[in-house]
């Protein structure tokens, strides 16, 4: 089974799945993701989709699930990098994302992190 790797830059876990998802790489990314928020303290979780083609409601609900997993861990989870067919997709199969914040790309979702309140995220000197 591969695992999505979960990477963390400051206070936030940056998640880039790379994989096909199949049912128990999620339930393993939802346990992963869980640990790791609860060990590094992080309160920001960012989920990058960018090369996720398809989406079926499985996926779907997953990214509502782990966003309301983070939440009640005090993390805020932001997905990031939708395709516009992966949005029509969810859009056609009823899935509204509750709780999920959502993001252009990588660099929106940090910036869309750094205004929550209490996020420190750590960026690169300029």
């Amino acid at each position: 089974m591969d695992r999505v790797p979960v990477l963390k830059l400051g206070d936030i876990l940056i998640v880039s799945i790379q994989i096909d998802l199949q049912d128990q790489s999620v339930l393993a990314l939802q346990e992963d993701l869980a640990d790791r928020v609860v060990a590094t303290g992080a309160r920001g979780v960012i989920i990058d989709i960018t090369a996720v083609e398809i989406v079926d409601s499985f996926i779907g609900r997953m990214l509502a699930t782990i966003a309301a997993i983070s939440r009640m861990l005090d993390a805020e989870t932001v997905v990031v990098g939708m395709r516009p067919a992966v949005a029509i997709t969810l859009v056609e199969l009823g899935l509204s994302l509750g709780g999920v914040r959502t993001a252009l790309n990588l660099e929106k979702g940090v910036a869309l992190l750094n205004h929550l309140e209490g996020a420190q995220i750590v960026t690169a000197a300029r």
